[in-house]
C-alpha cells in the first residue's frame, strides 16, 4: 500500500511539473491555431522506455496523430494524447476575402501620442499682445501607470539597520520554513527531493522568457586602420674630410655676414661673390617642416591652444555682461581681460596704439621713451585677441617709435614717426625686419621727434602719402613714390604772442613745437594742430602761411586731440595740465572743461556714441565720461595697474572693449560694462526695421547740438 501511495504522489507531481503549455499562433490566412501540448506516453507506462526499433536497427519513424473535434471530453483530459490543431476565426472577421486580401500585411505602429491631449489651446500672451497658440508640453502624453512613495535612510543610522535586521530574519525564516517542508517530504518516502535545492522559479520581470521579445540589433565591429608614413633607409659614412668641409662652410659663412653688417653700417653695398656666400644653400626637395603650409598649421595650432588655456575670459570677453548696471543709474565699471606683454619690452613705454580698420582683432603697439635722457632702440609688436600670448609681427627700429597708423584703405601699411625725425612705412605682410621706405638726410627728415602720423584717404591724391608733425615746429607731407619718400613742407607752426603790445615777446622768432595733429572728417582742407605752448590752431590745407583761428585755454604741451566723429564743429583736447576740453572751433574758447587730477595722457572719442570719450592719466585709472548721463563727471573711473603711468587708450570699433597702455611696456584691455555704452537712441517698437547708419548719424549729431545748446556759452573770466 505504502508504494502504491508513493507511485501515485510521483505520477501527480511529474503531471504538474510538466503541465502543457498552450500558446496562440495567428497564421496568414486570419485565422488563429490553438495548439494543444500533452505528454508522449511512454512505454508500458513507465520512466526509462524505448523508441520501437525495425528490424534493420534503424528507429521507427514518429508518427503524428490528430484527433476530431466530436471526441469525448474524457479522452480530450487523457494525459497520453497527441496535440490538437484547431483553427479558430474570429467573429468580427470580414468572411468574404479572397487569398490575396488574406495574405496582406497590415502594419500598425504604436506611439507615445495620447490621442484625448487637445492641440488647439489658445491664450492671451501680455508680452505680444495678442492670442497665441499653446505648444502641447512635453509632460501632457505621459501616463503614471504605477507610483509608490517610499522613503531614504541612511546606511549606518538606527533605523537602516533595524529593517535590515528584520529583512534577514524574515529571509531566515523563510528558509527554515521551506527546508522544514521538503524534510516532511522526504520522511513521507518522496526521494527526488533535494533539501539544499534553490528555487529556479521563471522571473516575471525578464521579457527574455517571454513569448514575444524584443529584437536586439546585432553588434557590429568597426576597425579604421590609418595609411602608415612613408618611411626610408638613409644610411652615410662620416669621414675626417666631411667635417672639415663643414666647418670650413660655416666658417666662410658667418665672415660673410660680419662683412655685411660692415657694410651696411659704412653705407656700402654687397658683391656678388658676398650675396652667394650669405645665401643658404637651396636644396632640390622641398622642406615641410619650414614651408608656408606648416607656418599657418602651427599658427593655428597656437590660437586653439591658447583660446583653450584662457576659456574662462574668452568666455568673459563674449558673453559676460555686468548685470549691476540695472540698479545703478549713471555708473559703470570695466572687466580686465588679457595684459598683452613681452619679454623684449618690459623696460620700454607704451608710445603709440592702432587698431587694424580692417581685421578688428588685430591693433599695433609701438614702443620708445618718454623720458628724454634714457633712449634706446624702438619695437612694433602687432598683437591680436585670437592669440593673447604672443605677438603676430615684430619690427625693431634703431629708434624709439614716438607715434604709429593703419592706412585706412591699404590695410597692411603702417606709418611710423620716430625718436630721431626719421618716419618709415612698414608692410606687416613682409617677414622681412625692414620698411619699405624711409626718410634720410637726402629727401628730407625732421630734426625732432615725430609726434604724430597721419594717413590721407587714397581717394583724395593719386599717390599714397601721410602727414607727420614734429617739435621742430613743421607739418610735413610724405608721398610714397615708386623708390623713395618724398618729402613735402607743408605749414610751420609760428609763435603766437599771447600779450599784444608786448615788446618783448614781438622780438622773439622761432618756430612753436607741434605735439598732435589731427584732419576732420567732414572738411577734407581743415585740420588742428596741438603745441608745446599750449596753444590750439586751426589751419588749412589751401592757406599753409597763417592760422584761420587760435584756442586759448590750456596752459601746458597739448597732447592729444581728435575731432568728434558724429558732430562736425567738435573736437577735444587733453593736456599735461590736467585738464580735459572740449571745443566748438566757431568759438575761440573751450565750452566744456574736466579736471581730472592728474596729467592726461590721452584722450579719445568712442566710436558709438557722439556723447561718450574715455582718457587715462598718469595715476592709473581710466576715466569714462557720458555727456548725456552726467556732465560734470565720469561714469567710470577705475584703477587699472599699480605703480605705473598710463599713457595711451584706443576704442574698438566693432567689440565693446578697450586698450590702454603704460610706461612698462604692457597693453591691458578693458571690457566696457552695458551703461558705459549707451547709444541714447530711440526705442524701437516690434516690427519695426532697424535704424539705418544716416539716421544713427543723425541722432546722434542732434544729441551734441543739444548739450552744445545747454552748455555754458560765456568765456572763462580772467
Amino acid at each position: 500500500r505504502r508504494q502504491r501511495r508513493r507511485q501515485r504522489r510521483r505520477q501527480w507531481r511529474r503531471q504538474r511539473r510538466r503541465e502543457p503549455q498552450r500558446p496562440v499562433q495567428c497564421t496568414p490566412a486570419g485565422g488563429c491555431v490553438q495548439r494543444e501540448l500533452a505528454m508522449a506516453p511512454r512505454r508500458g507506462g513507465k520512466a526509462g522506455g524505448k523508441r520501437r526499433v525495425k528490424g534493420d536497427g534503424a528507429p521507427e519513424p514518429k508518427v503524428e496523430k490528430t484527433r476530431e473535434p466530436a471526441q469525448s471530453v474524457a479522452e480530450e483530459d487523457d494525459l497520453y494524447a497527441e496535440p490538437v490543431r484547431r483553427v479558430l476565426t474570429p467573429r468580427n472577421q470580414i468572411r468574404d476575402l479572397t487569398e490575396e486580401q488574406l495574405k496582406d500585411e497590415i502594419a500598425r505602429v504604436l506611439t507615445a501620442t495620447d490621442p484625448q491631449i487637445p492641440h488647439n489651446i489658445v491664450k492671451y500672451n501680455y508680452q505680444q499682445r495678442q492670442y497665441r497658440q499653446e505648444p502641447p508640453g512635453a509632460g501632457e502624453h505621459l501616463a503614471i501607470h504605477f507610483a509608490m512613495d517610499g522613503n531614504v535612510l541612511h546606511n549606518e543610522s538606527v533605523e537602516a539597520k533595524t529593517q535590515v535586521q528584520y529583512e534577514e530574519k524574515l529571509k531566515e525564516d523563510e528558509e527554515e520554513r521551506r527546508k522544514l517542508a521538503a524534510q516532511e517530504a522526504a520522511d513521507a518516502g518522496d526521494d527526488d527531493i533535494d533539501i539544499d535545492a534553490q528555487e529556479t522559479g521563471k522571473n516575471q520581470f525578464n521579457y527574455s522568457e517571454r513569448a514575444a521579445q524584443t529584437f536586439n540589433n546585432p553588434l557590429r565591429t568597426r576597425g579604421v586602420a590609418t595609411e602608415p608614413p612613408p618611411v626610408a633607409s638613409f644610411a652615410a659614412m662620416c669621414t675626417q674630410w666631411d667635417i672639415y668641409d663643414s666647418y670650413m662652410t660655416d666658417f666662410t659663412h658667418r665672415l660673410a655676414e660680419e662683412s655685411m653688417l660692415q657694410d651696411k653700417k659704412t653705407g656700402g653695398t654687397l658683391s656678388q661673390e658676398k650675396q652667394a656666400l650669405v645665401a643658404p644653400p637651396s636644396s632640390g626637395e622641398d622642406d615641410m617642416v619650414h614651408s608656408e603650409k606648416m607656418g599657418v598649421a602651427l599658427k593655428i595650432l597656437e590660437r586653439m591652444t591658447n583660446q583653450n588655456a584662457e576659456d574662462e575670459i574668452f568666455q568673459d570677453f563674449k558673453f559676460w555682461e555686468d548685470a549691476s548696471d540695472q540698479f545703478r543709474e549713471g555708473e559703470g565699471s570695466l572687466l580686465p581681460l588679457w595684459r598683452f606683454s613681452t619679454e623684449r619690452t618690459k623696460r620700454k613705454q607704451v608710445t603709440a596704439l592702432a587698431w587694424n580698420p580692417h581685421y578688428q582683432d588685430l591693433f599695433a603697439v609701438g614702443y620708445g621713451s618718454y623720458d628724454f635722457m634714457r633712449q634706446g632702440s624702438g619695437m612694433i609688436c602687432c598683437f591680436t585677441l585670437k592669440n593673447t600670448a604672443h605677438p603676430e609681427y615684430i619690427f625693431s627700429t634703431e629708434a624709439g617709435v614716438m607715434c604709429l597708423d593703419f592706412h585706412p584703405q591699404q590695410h597692411s601699411l603702417l606709418a611710423v614717426g620716430c625718436y630721431d625725425g626719421t618716419v618709415m612705412v612698414f608692410d606687416v605682410r613682409n617677414k622681412t625686419n625692414r620698411p619699405i621706405y624711409t626718410s634720410t638726410i637726402r629727401t628730407g627728415k625732421h630734426t625732432d621727434p615725430v609726434w604724430n602720423v597721419y594717413w590721407q584717404e587714397e581717394d583724395l591724391a593719386k599717390e599714397l602719402n601721410f602727414f607727420s608733425i614734429s617739435s621742430d615746429g613743421h607739418v610735413a607731407n610724405w608721398i610714397m613714390s615708386k623708390n623713395e619718400l618724398k618729402m613735402e613742407p607743408m605749414m610751420q607752426l609760428k609763435l603766437v604772442n599771447t600779450v599784444k603790445d608786448d615788446p618783448e615777446e614781438t622780438s622773439l622768432s622761432g618756430l612753436a613745437g607741434g605735439c598732435c595733429i589731427d584732419f576732420s572728417q567732414h572738411s577734407d582742407h581743415l585740420f588742428i594742430v596741438g603745441t608745446e605752448e599750449g596753444k590750439i590752431h586751426k589751419c588749412s590745407k589751401a592757406y599753409s602761411g597763417q592760422y584761420l583761428e587760435t584756442y586759448h585755454g590750456h596752459h601746458m604741451a597739448v597732447y592729444t586731440l581728435k575731432w568728434n566723429p558724429f558732430h562736425e564743429r567738435v573736437f577735444i583736447s587733453c593736456s599735461a595740465d590736467w585738464t580735459v576740453k572740449i571745443w566748438d572751433h566757431n568759438v575761440p574758447y573751450p565750452i566744456m572743461s574736466f579736471d581730472l587730477g592728474n596729467a592726461v595722457g590721452d584722450v579719445m572719442w568712442s566710436p558709438y556714441s557722439a556723447t561718450v570719450f574715455c582718457a587715462v592719466t598718469s595715476d592709473g585709472k581710466v576715466h569714462v565720461f557720458d555727456l548725456s548721463e552726467n556732465k560734470h563727471e565720469p561714469l567710470c573711473e577705475q584703477k587699472v595697474v599699480k605703480r605705473a603711468k598710463l599713457t595711451h587708450v584706443q576704442f574698438n570699433s566693432q567689440e565693446p572693449i578697450i586698450i590702454v597702455g603704460d610706461d612698462r611696456g604692457g597693453v591691458n584691455s578693458l571690457k566696457l560694462s552695458p551703461n558705459l555704452r549707451l547709444r541714447h537712441e530711440p526705442v524701437l517698437e516690434e516690427g519695426a526695421e532697424p535704424i539705418s547708419e544716416e539716421e544713427q548719424r543723425r541722432i546722434q549729431q542732434e544729441n551734441m547740438e543739444r548739450l552744445l545748446q545747454a552748455a555754458d556759452a560765456k568765456p572763462p573770466s580772467a
